[in-house]
C-alpha cells in the first residue's frame, strides 16, 4: 500500500478511464456527440417551455428546471472527462476538484428534490384534480422551485466546506473521472467518520425520503388509475406521469448501483462505469424521453417550426 506523506495535497492525480489507445478518438468522439446532444436537448426543452403558450404550466416550468439542473452537471463532468479520455490521466489542482465537487453536488441534490416536485405535481393532477389549479398556482410553484435550488446550494456548501476542513497529505492519486466524495475522501489523512455521519443524516433527509414521497405518490397515483372504468381512460391518464416514472427509475437505479456496490478491487471500474450513466447519460436521456412521450412537446416544435417556415426571408 503507499504511504500517505506529511506534505499538504495540492495536486490530484485523476487516472480516469483504462481504455486502449486504439479506441481513446472514438470515445472521445462518442462524449463530445453527447455533450452537445445534453445541451441541446434541454435547451430546446427550457426555450420552448419559455415560448410556447400551450406549455405554460406547472409540469412543464419543473421540467424546465430539470432540463436547468442537467445542463449544469453535464456541463460540470463531461468537459472535464473529455480532456481525462484524451490525455489518458490528468494532474488538477485541489481546489478546482472541491470546485467540481460542490457543483456536482448541487445538480444532483436538485435533481432529486425537482423530480420530487414533480410526483407531487402528477399526484395534485390525478388524485385531485379539481384542486389541481388553486393548489399548484403559480406562486406556489416559484416556492417550490426556489426552495429546491436553495437548498441544493446550501447542501451542497455544507458538503462542500466539511470536506474542506480536512487535511489532505496524498497519496494524490484519485481512481476516477471526476471528483466524487468517496475518492476525495481517500485522500484525507484526517478522520473522516464525522463528514460520512453529515453526508448519511443530510442524504437521508434530502435524497432517501424524496424517493420515499415518489414511491408514496405513485402507490397512490396506482390506485387512482385502477379505479378509473375505461381502460383508454387508464392509459391516458399513467401517460402523463409514464415519462417522470421511466425519469426517476433509472436515475435512482444508477444511484443505487453506486453506492450499494462495494468499492474495492475491480468494483472500482464497475462504479466509474454506472457512474457515467446518472452524470452523462441521464441528463441527456431526461430531455429525450420527455420529448418522445409526449404530445404537447411534439406539438410545439411543430408549431416553431411552422411558425419560421412562414416567415418571409
Amino acid at each position: 500500500m503507499e504511504e500517505k506523506n506529511l506534505t499538504t495535497l495540492t495536486m490530484i492525480h485523476l487516472l480516469g478511464f483504462n481504455t486502449p489507445h486504439g479506441i481513446t478518438f472514438f470515445i472521445l468522439f462518442i462524449f463530445f456527440v453527447v455533450y452537445c446532444l445534453t445541451i441541446c436537448g434541454n435547451l430546446l426543452i427550457i426555450t420552448l417551455v419559455s415560448y410556447s403558450k400551450s406549455l405554460h404550466s406547472p409540469m412543464y416550468f419543473f421540467l424546465s428546471q430539470l432540463s436547468v439542473s442537467d445542463i449544469l452537471l453535464s456541463t460540470d463532468i463531461l468537459p472535464n472527462t473529455l480532456h481525462v479520455v484524451l490525455m489518458k490521466e490528468i494532474m488538477m489542482s485541489f481546489s478546482d476538484c472541491i470546485t467540481q465537487y460542490y457543483f456536482f453536488a448541487i445538480s444532483e441534490t436538485s435533481e432529486c428534490l425537482l423530480l420530487t416536485v414533480m410526483c407531487y405535481d402528477r399526484y395534485v393532477a390525478i388524485c385531485k384534480p379539481l384542486h389541481y389549479t388553486l393548489a399548484m398556482n403559480f406562486q406556489f410553484c416559484c416556492i417550490l422551485i426556489i426552495t429546491c435550488w436553495v437548498s441544493s446550494v446550501l447542501i451542497a456548501l455544507i458538503h462542500t466546506l466539511t470536506i474542506s476542513q480536512l487535511h489532505f497529505c496524498g497519496p494524490n492519486t484519485m481512481d476516477h473521472f471526476f471528483c466524487d466524495l468517496d475518492p476525495i475522501l481517500k485522500l484525507s489523512c484526517s478522520d473522516t467518520s464525522i463528514v460520512q455521519l453529515e453526508v448519511t443524516l443530510l442524504s437521508f433527509l434530502f435524497v432517501v425520503i424524496p424517493f420515499f414521497v415518489i414511491i408514496v405518490s405513485y402507490v397512490c397515483i396506482m390506485i387512482t388509475i385502477f379505479k378509473i372504468p375505461s381502460m383508454k381512460s387508464r392509459k391516458k391518464v399513467f401517460s402523463t406521469c409514464s415519462s417522470h416514472l421511466t425519469v426517476v427509475c433509472i436515475y435512482y437505479g444508477t444511484l443505487v448501483g453506486v453506492y450499494l456496490i462495494p468499492h474495492g478491487g475491480q468494483s472500482w471500474n464497475i462504479m466509474k462505469s454506472l457512474s457515467l450513466l446518472y452524470t452523462v447519460a441521464t441528463p441527456l436521456l431526461n430531455p429525450i424521453i420527455y420529448s418522445l412521450r409526449n404530445r404537447d412537446l411534439k406539438k410545439a416544435v411543430d408549431d416553431i417550426i411552422d411558425r419560421y417556415l412562414s416567415l418571409p426571408f
